[in-house]
C-alpha cells in the first residue's frame, strides 16, 4: 500500500506524569479500516483523542493525506477531513436526529456526504430522523453518532469502543452500517473494538497496543486470535509482522 492518508510518526501523549502513549508510529492507507485492540488502559482511547486533536501530543508528529495536523485544533482537523465517533456517543440529546447531521454538516467539509446521502448508507436513521437523540437506544445512537461524523466528509474516521455497551442485536446492526461504508472505499477508519473476533473478522489490518505502545501489527486475516491474545495481556512476546509504518 503507498496511498497512506494517516501517518502518525513518534506520537507520545501524557496524562500528566502518567505517558499514555508512547512513542508510537503507524501508517493508514486511503480505503483501509483498522482495527486498534488492547486491554483497558492500554492507551487506545488516548490515542484516538490525540489525533483528533482533543488531547495535545507531547511529541511526534501526525500527517494526513500528506499535510502536518499535529499542531492543529480538533475544529481544524475536522474540516481537513478527520472526524471522531466518541465513545459514549455524546449526541445533542435535545434535538433531533435531524439536527444533530444538519449541525455536524455545517461545521465540515462540503463532499458526497450530505443528509439524503448519509441516511441512504445507514438505513436505520431513515425512521429515527424526527426523533430526540435522548429517547433512541444505544444502537441507534451510534448509528446516529457515525451519521453525525459522516456529515462533515471525512477521509479518515475514527470510533472509539464501537460495540461498547450495546446489545449483541445492536452490535449487527452498527457493523452492517460500517460494512455498507466500507464497501464504498472512500473513507479510512480506525476503530477500537473490545470484541476481538469481531475486530479481526472486520478489519483489513489489526494493531494491538500494550502500555501505550504496538506490540503487534499485521493483516488480520494473517493473525490468529492466539497470537493477538498473547500479545494484548503480554502472555509471550509477538514480533510485528507486515508493518506499514
Amino acid at each position: 500500500m503507498n496511498d497512506m492518508l494517516l501517518e502518525v510518526r513518534g506520537l507520545r501523549a501524557a496524562h500528566g506524569q502518567l505517558v499514555a502513549v508512547r512513542d508510537l508510529s503507524f501508517s493508514i492507507a486511503r480505503g483501509e479500516v483498522v482495527a486498534l485492540v488492547g486491554a483497558n488502559g492500554a492507551g487506545k482511547t488516548t490515542l484516538l483523542r490525540c489525533l483528533a486533536g482533543v488531547h495535545p501530543a507531547a511529541g511526534g508528529q501526525v500527517h494526513l493525506a500528506g499535510e502536518a495536523i499535529t499542531a492543529l485544533p480538533a475544529h481544524e482537523r475536522v474540516r481537513r477531513g478527520l472526524a471522531m465517533v466518541p465513545e459514549g456517543r455524546r449526541l445533542f440529546g435535545d434535538m433531533t436526529v435531524r439536527e444533530n447531521l444538519r449541525v455536524a454538516g455545517e461545521h465540515g467539509r462540503t463532499g458526497m456526504w450530505t443528509l439524503a446521502t448519509v441516511l441512504e448508507a445507514l438505513p436505520a436513521l431513515p425512521p429515527l430522523i424526527d426523533r430526540p437523540a435522548a429517547a433512541l437506544s444505544g444502537g441507534q445512537r451510534q448509528a446516529a453518532a457515525i451519521g453525525r461524523a459522516l456529515m462533515t466528509n471525512p477521509d479518515m474516521l475514527l470510533l472509539d469502543e464501537v460495540s461498547l455497551g450495546l446489545s449483541p442485536l445492536a452490535v449487527d446492526e452498527v457493523y452492517a452500517n460500517l460494512a455498507s461504508l466500507r464497501a464504498d472505499g472512500r473513507t479510512s477508519l480506525l476503530l477500537v473494538e473490545q470484541d476481538l473476533s469481531r475486530a479481526m473478522a472486520f478489519a483489513d489490518r489489526v494493531l494491538c497496543l500494550r502500555e501505550g505502545r504496538i506490540v503487534l501489527q499485521g493483516a488480520a486475516r494473517s493473525l490468529s486470535r492466539e497470537t493477538v491474545t498473547q500479545a494484548y495481556f503480554g502472555v509471550a512476546t509477538a514480533t510485528p509482522m507486515e508493518s506499514y509504518a
